[in-house]
């Protein structure tokens, strides 16, 4: 999928209401509802039918005879008519707006669905706030289309063709008159029925640009203060939707062009009618009743013809919306379990192994991340990860999730090449807490269980116990009930972190990854975790990504690494006393600390 901006500008695609159909299998599912919406619907439509029947029953007959009896009984049947027409108009819009809810809200979890199942690259690719946006505006915009509108538009063909039928019944001379004009109204109909399409794509992506940047700009608020930063996103989040607007704008008027000019040819077609049928009239060739009743029916057709004009405008917004959706669905992830996975090794060991393995981003690759990597992780051994920002450190992380695939070379767990095997079976083997907790907008129990919804009270509270989160938890005003915002706001960084960990222990994975996951702690909730973390490692594969060189201290073996590659390979004594790159950061590292202790000493 393209960003936004890209499919509006340059890319030309036929716009017609093709994208639309992407939705008749939701449809399908729901044929009682649809059954229901077209008995309401034709029987509302061939009441409204039978009003100029009895008008012309009346006015020729009732009025010249005299007979008020006569009178009287054709209007309670129009009485009556007016009753079955409400009941049918309510019944109608019942259906069709429960059909409408409906295939929103399945059309919502599958394309939600679908976004969950696609590859971190896509995610490099796109922001988040314009898929959120496809997800809100634009199913919004097709609900509408699916419910009211396409009912609508039913009603508006039903009538129309009906309403032709009785013309041409009532009166076939005057009849070509109106139906002559239909290529008039018709063919500009479609024409301009293009461009409100193209330009209500427009106005979407625009909408869509300006609910990414609202998202980003929401969801860093601390920051946007910190840095006083408010005058600028309000600037550019007007500038975004000033742009909307705009596009917006230019929809809506190509759509009220389309709208006059349906209804001038229409009333002009009307008025030619009524102007031959009154010659006739008074040249005694038809009766009043019989103009009454086709001018009626003129009407009606005149009517639905102009109505189907607005409804196209709906219809073709509609089917860009979809159109955008539609692009979401059809991406395909580009990490996916093979057609025949091969089994993972059970029980699970936790070996890792990295054979020559080379990587580049999708996004840049003229420029490697990793060249020639090759390490062996025994089952149970902890091995950190060592170097300076960008040296590909996090790189190896995404490999062994596979969240990428090698550009050249194997990742392989237990001895099975990871791309060969199924993608949920090999990330339930592997545990991982990150340096930036992901925590969301639930209750604590609810973030330690994420990911392991049938988890037991008992698990949960043994996982926080281990990970030292349950003093804090319990302290809190409703326990492991209370919610804790969005990203965990009301909580410090360290119980943040500390949450995490928990959700790894209890995941009990053979394989656990830490990309220095006591950054955020404090001194005493260090010492603590890393006691828990301890124990966690000694019984699993452990991968430790570490800044503070204090925290691998007693790690089996440690990889140094720079500018992609594995250039030292030792413990820490080893490593310090060859007097290579690690020996360098240790001492910058320390030489640093004694510094800090120092100044703070002389303060």
């Amino acid at each position: 999928m393209a960003r936004s901006d890209e499919k509006s500008g340059g890319e030309k695609r036929p716009r017609t209401l093709k994208p639309l159909a992407r939705l008749w299998p939701y449809v399908r599912r729901h044929r009682k509802l649809v059954a229901g919406a077209l008995f309401f619907l034709t029987l509302a439509s061939v009441t409204t039918l039978s009003f100029p029947l009895a008008v012309r029953r009346v006015v020729d007959h009732g009025f010249m005879s005299g007979d008020t009896g006569f009178v009287d009984t054709y209007f309670a049947t129009l009485a009556v008519l007016s009753l079955v027409l409400a009941l049918a108009s309510a019944g109608r819009y019942y259906f069709v707006i429960t059909i409408g809810e409906r295939i929103v809200a399945e059309l919502r979890k599958d394309v939600f669905s679908h976004v969950m199942r696609l590859s971190p690259g896509f995610y490099d690719r796109n922001l988040s706030g314009e898929i959120v946006s496809r997800l809100t505006a634009d199913t919004v915009q097709i609900k509408s289309a699916v419910g009211a509108t396409a009912s609508l538009a039913l009603r508006n063909i039903i009538l129309f063709l009906g309403a032709i039928a009785m013309m041409a019944y009532t009166s076939p001379s005057l009849s070509l008159v109106v139906i002559s004009a239909i290529p008039l109204i018709v063919l500009p109909l479609v024409a301009f029925g293009r461009s409100v399409r193209r330009r209500s794509r427009a106005a979407q992506d625009r909408l869509a640009s300006a609910s990414a940047y609202a998202g980003e700009a929401i969801g860093a608020v601390r920051a946007v203060q910190a840095f006083t930063a408010e005058p600028a996103a309000r600037r550019r989040f007007g500038q975004a939707v000033d742009e909307a607007f705009e596009a917006a704008r230019r929809s809506v008027t190509a759509r009220a062009f389309l709208t006059a000019f349906a209804i001038f040819l229409i009333t002009v077609s009307i008025i030619i009618v009524l102007w031959i049928g009154a010659h006739r009239v008074v040249a005694g060739a038809m009766t009043a009743g019989t103009l009454g009743q086709f001018l009626l029916y003129a009407v009606f057709a005149a009517s639905s013809l102009g109505q189907l004009s607005e409804v196209w405008g709906e219809l073709t917004a509609a089917s860009g919306a979809t159109e955008r959706l539609s692009e979401l669905l059809e991406e395909e992830p580009a990490i996916a379990s093979p057609a025949v996975p091969t089994p993972l090794p059970s029980p699970a060991r936790g070996r890792l192994q990295f054979d020559a393995v080379s990587f580049r981003y999708p996004g840049a690759p003229e420029r490697p991340t990793l060249s020639e990597v090759d390490f062996d992780i025994r089952p149970g051994e902890t091995v950190a990860l060592v170097g300076s920002s960008g040296a590909g450190k996090s790189t190896v992380f995404a490999l062994i999730e596979r969240f990428y695939d090698p550009s050249e070379g194997r990742v392989l767990l237990d001895g099975v090449d990871i791309r060969e095997a199924d993608l949920r079976e090999l990330r339930a083997r592997i545990a991982f807490v990150p340096q930036d907790a992901s925590i969301f907008a639930g209750s604590v129990a609810d973030n330690i269980a994420f990911g392991a919804d049938d988890a037991p009270r008992e698990a949960i509270i043994a996982a926080a116990r281990a990970a030292q989160a349950d003093g804090f938890v319990q302290a809190l005003p409703e326990g492991y009930d209370t919610v804790i915002g969005e990203r965990g706001v009301t909580l410090s960084g360290g119980q943040r972190q500390r949450i995490a960990i928990a959700r790894a222990i209890l995941r009990d994975a053979p394989v656990l990854l830490l990309d220095e996951a006591t950054s955020a702690l404090d001194a005493e909730s260090e010492v603590l975790v890393q006691r828990a973390l301890e124990g966690l490692m000694g019984q699993r594969t452990t991968l430790v990504i570490a800044h503070r060189l204090a925290t691998i201290l007693k790690a089996d073996r440690i990889l140094v690494m720079d500018g992609g590659r594995i250039v030292e390979e030792g413990t820490h004594a080893a490593l310090i006393a060859r007097g290579g790159l690690y020996s360098r950061l240790a001492r910058l590292q320390f030489d640093a600390g004694r510094e800090a202790l120092a100044s703070t000493a002389a303060e």
